[in-house]
């Protein structure tokens, strides 16, 4: 009697790579809370110089930084909250498995985008629609 080879399809990291990523993503949250900090701190130095206010005032320069600065400080709390969310996936133990198609998103993607939610394959095809 020969026996029959199954091939299973992966469909979950193991417990193993989730804590690889975990450690990632905990190095990514606290760069990134750095990077949020240094930005919040810029604006408070901005609100509290005299100079800034008056200068802001004659050319426009001072609200533009205030503004730019305040999109940096943003994009560093939306990239915190998806960082979180992406060890709340680990906790249940859903990380790495696209929200369209099901399967494992590649190690590679994880590694660059840790808190990716979409395989390369299911973002082709968003872009395409």
């Amino acid at each position: 009697m020969a026996k029959r080879r199954t091939t299973r399809t992966k469909t979950r990291y193991s417990d193993k790579e989730l804590k690889e990523f975990e450690a990632l993503i905990d190095e990514k949250l606290s760069k990134a809370q750095e990077q949020l900090d240094f930005y919040l701190n810029q604006l408070a130095d901005l609100a509290d110089n005299p100079d800034a206010k008056v200068k802001g005032l004659d050319d426009g320069i001072g609200t533009a930084e205030s503004e730019r600065i305040t999109n940096l400080a943003g994009r560093q709390r939306k990239l915190i909250q998806h960082l979180q969310n992406a060890k709340i996936r680990i906790k249940n133990k859903v990380y790495g498995i696209c929200r369209e198609t099901g399967k494992l998103i590649s190690k590679e993607r994880l590694k660059a985008v840790p808190h990716a939610t979409l395989s390369i394959e299911a973002k082709q095809n968003r872009a395409r629609r």
